[in-house]
C-alpha cells in the first residue's frame, strides 16, 4: 500500500512533472454557452482568439463525477489518496472534492482519502502538490504527506503582474473607469494570493517597474525566511519576456535552473495575455 496524489489542472506544472511524480490530474473548463473546453485541452492562443470573439467565458470546475472516479480508482487498489486543489475561495473544486471522498467513502468505509485546499493556485499551488507526491514517493505516512503539502503553504508566494488592466476590467476585477485611467498612467498592480484570494501588494508605473519590484520582493523573502528552496517563472503568450525574466533571476539568485510554466485559461482569463509571474517557496515559513 502507498499513496497518491491528485491535483487539478490550475497548478500549471506540466505534463512532465505529473508523470514523473505519478500525479493524477483533474481538468477544470471554460464555457462560452454554446461550447465548453477543459482547459488542457486547448492552447492559450485558441482560447483567448475565442474569448475576442465571443466574450469572456465562465470557469467551472471539474464534474464530482470525475473527482470520484479520481480517488475511487485509487483507494479501491488498495492505495491512500491526497487531493491538493486550488483556493476553496476561487473555486468549488475543493468542496466538490470532499464530497467526493465521502461518497467514496460510502463505498469503501476503510479508505483513506485526505483533500487539502492549497489557498493558492499556479505553481503555489502546484509546489503544495509537488511537496505531497514527494513525500508519498518517499513512502511518508498519510499524516505526514498532508503535513508536508501544508508546509510548503506555508512558506510559498505567488507573485504576478498583468500586462494591462483590459482583462481585469472584462472579468470586472476593476471598473471601466480605474481600467482606463491605469492604462492611460501605465499603472500595473503587482498581485498575489493571500488567505486564498487575489489581492493586490503593490501598484507600480510600468510593467518593467513591476517586475523589478517583483524580483525585490523575492529576495527580500530570501533574506527573512532563510532563502529559497525552488521558483517558477510562469506566463501567458510571452515566453520571450519569461525567459528574459529567469536570466535575471539566475544572475542575483542561487539557483542553477529556473522553470518557466504556462498560465492555462481558468486563471489566465482574469488577467490575460502578456501576464508574467513567479511562484516561488522559502527554507523557512513566511506565516
Amino acid at each position: 500500500m502507498g499513496t497518491r496524489v491528485i491535483a487539478d489542472s490550475t497548478s500549471y506544472m506540466g505534463k512532465q512533472l505529473l508523470e514523473k511524480y505519478n500525479i493524477n490530474q483533474v481538468s477544470l473548463s471554460v464555457d462560452f454557452g454554446d461550447e465548453s473546453y477543459r482547459e488542457t485541452e486547448i492552447s492559450n492562443e485558441d482560447f483567448y482568439n475565442l474569448m475576442d470573439k465571443k466574450g469572456i467565458p465562465k470557469s467551472s470546475q471539474p464534474p464530482i463525477g470525475e473527482l470520484v472516479k479520481a480517488f475511487y480508482d485509487i483507494v479501491s487498489s488498495g492505495d491512500s489518496a491526497v487531493g491538493v486543489f486550488l483556493s476553496s475561495d476561487m473555486s468549488g473544486t475543493y468542496q466538490s472534492a470532499l464530497m467526493a471522498k465521502n461518497m467514496v467513502l460510502e463505498k469503501l468505509p476503510d479508505a483513506e482519502i485526505e483533500v487539502v485546499d492549497s489557498k493558492s493556485n499556479c505553481m503555489q499551488l502546484g509546489f503544495a502538490v509537488l511537496a505531497a507526491a514527494k513525500a508519498a514517493i518517499e513512502g511518508l505516512s498519510l499524516d505526514k504527506i498532508v503535513e508536508k503539502a501544508k508546509d510548503n503553504i506555508d512558506r510559498s508566494r505567488f507573485l504576478f503582474i498583468p500586462d494591462n488592466l483590459v482583462y481585469l476590467e472584462k472579468g470586472g476585477r476593476i471598473g471601466r473607469a480605474g481600467a482606463m485611467l491605469g492604462n492611460l498612467l501605465k499603472i500595473i498592480p503587482i498581485l498575489t494570493v493571500e488567505d486564498g484570494i487575489t489581492s493586490i501588494y503593490k501598484k507600480v508605473r510600468t510593467k518593467q517597474k513591476a517586475v523589478t519590484q517583483m524580483i525585490e520582493k523575492i529576495l527580500e523573502d530570501a533574506k527573512d525566511f532563510g532563502g529559497l528552496e525552488e521558483l517558477v517563472v510562469h506566463h501567458i503568450n510571452c515566453i520571450d519576456e519569461a525567459k528574459l525574466v529567469a536570466e535575471k533571476l539566475k544572475e542575483i539568485l542561487p539557483i542553477k535552473t529556473i522553470a518557466i510554466h504556462d498560465i492555462g485559461p481558468v486563471i489566465g482569463l482574469h488577467v490575460g495575455p502578456g501576464a508574467i509571474g513567479i511562484a516561488y517557496y522559502t527554507k523557512e515559513k513566511m506565516r
